[in-house]
């Protein structure tokens, strides 16, 4: 190899000897350099010139032996797709191989470890079993396989990771949105209880016939309109594990905002901490601390959350387990102050019920609901409306 170009090199007055011949290969075996036309271009010429007068003659003779032959191959960096990092580590991981890979520990083990490496790591790593990564065994990065770690932006492929640092994008629900169907709101007017509260502002019929008849002359009569007087807060769970669920969401929000007149929302990730908000856009800027949200509205008010209480568990049950911020306090803490301060509350979860053993969060969320859990399902509906209502006084 390159024969050709060192006998040019002798023919051009530069003592090119097998030995520096040698050094070049061996150079290009251990990847020394990038393989770019440039970067051989530099190592060829440290290699073979030992005076700087020579370097002229080197330049005109590996500018006419390697002439026609550079390429853009090399010279620009191209990003791997995660997608196929993911596939070749799906490839050559056998479920023997998988077995052997054993988890870092606990909680507090695993980020303990993940706060050393990130002072230790200096580069970019793929494929390894320590630093953070893609495609590899290593518990901390995305698209490689580990019974138990964090996973670090990325595609959640084998819904292990015991935490999930990510920006995420939601968008808001529509309450506009035309339903497929009236049987949520059907099952919605089960939560009822009538009162005409606020300003006269319609036409009560029958005492204006009654004040005609005795007075002899018109008499109208105002009355404030019927509406239904029950009090509801909605949690709707924005993490996206729902984006399935978005459609059914939209039109039990839809159906809700119709039929309840005193009706707040807001919305949070996976499991309320200590903000709520009610634009997903402004999730960050715009925040309702959940204290004010227990001190402004009343015991008499219903709660439903909405989600499918799918996440790491720790995201429940530790400080620090939020996906896109450090919460002080456990998601279990927030659980059992909502529901303490509301107790007539469900949980809807539009994940079909034959499914909620398989998640370990589901059941923490069921046992804190204290088995209040009801599928986003017409006779769901019901049950949880039914509920809410044995609850109500």
């Amino acid at each position: 190899m390159f024969f050709n170009f060192m006998d040019e090199l002798r023919a051009a007055g530069i003592s090119a000897s097998l030995k520096e011949h040698l050094v070049l290969l061996e150079a290009l075996q251990k990847d020394v350099i990038q393989r770019s036309p440039e970067e051989f271009y530099y190592l060829s010429r440290a290699t073979f010139v030992k005076d700087e007068g020579l370097l002229d003659r080197f330049d005109q003779v590996f500018s006419k032996v390697f002439k026609g032959i550079e390429t853009s191959y090399g010279t620009q960096e191209e990003d791997i797709p995660l997608d196929w990092l993911k596939a070749v580590a799906e490839k050559y991981l056998s479920e023997e191989e998988m077995e052997k890979i054993n988890s870092l520990g606990s909680w507090d083990e695993i980020m303990e470890t993940l706060k050393e490496r990130l002072e230790e790591q200096q580069k970019r790593h793929e494929g390894g079993s320590k630093w953070i990564g893609t495609g590899g065994t290593s518990p901390y990065g995305n698209s490689g396989y580990n019974p138990e770690g964090v996973r670090i932006g990325g595609e959640g492929g084998q819904k292990k990771a015991i935490k999930v640092w990510d920006k995420r994008e939601f968008q808001n629900l529509d309450n506009s949105k035309l339903l497929g169907t009236r049987n949520i709101k059907v099952a919605l007017r089960r939560l009822r209880k009538f009162a005409r509260e606020g300003a006269a502002d319609e036409l009560d019929i029958d005492r204006t016939i009654n004040g005609t008849a005795k007075q002899g002359w018109l008499d109208i009569h105002m009355r404030p309109e019927r509406h239904n007087a029950v009090k509801l807060l909605l949690f709707l769970d924005v993490g996206g594990s729902m984006d399935p669920f978005i459609k059914l969401c939209e039109e039990l929000f839809s159906a809700a905002t119709t039929e309840f007149k005193n009706l707040e929302f807001f919305y949070f990730h996976n499991c309320p901490y200590e903000g709520l908000w009610k634009d997903n856009r402004r999730r960050f800027s715009e925040r309702t601390n959940t204290w004010d949200v227990l001190h402004k509205y009343g015991h008499d008010y219903k709660l439903i959350f909405v989600g499918d209480a799918s996440m790491s568990p720790y995201e429940i049950t530790h400080p620090g387990g939020s996906v896109e911020h450090f919460n002080e306090e456990a998601g279990v803490t927030w659980m059992h102050r909502l529901t303490n301060t509301y107790p007539a509350a469900a949980w809807l979860n539009p994940v079909p019920e034959k499914q909620w053993g398989y998640s370990q969060s589901v059941k923490i969320i069921r046992e804190l609901m204290n088995d209040r859990m009801y599928p986003l399902t017409v006779d769901g509906l019901s049950d949880a409306m039914k509920e809410l209502t044995r609850k109500q006084g």
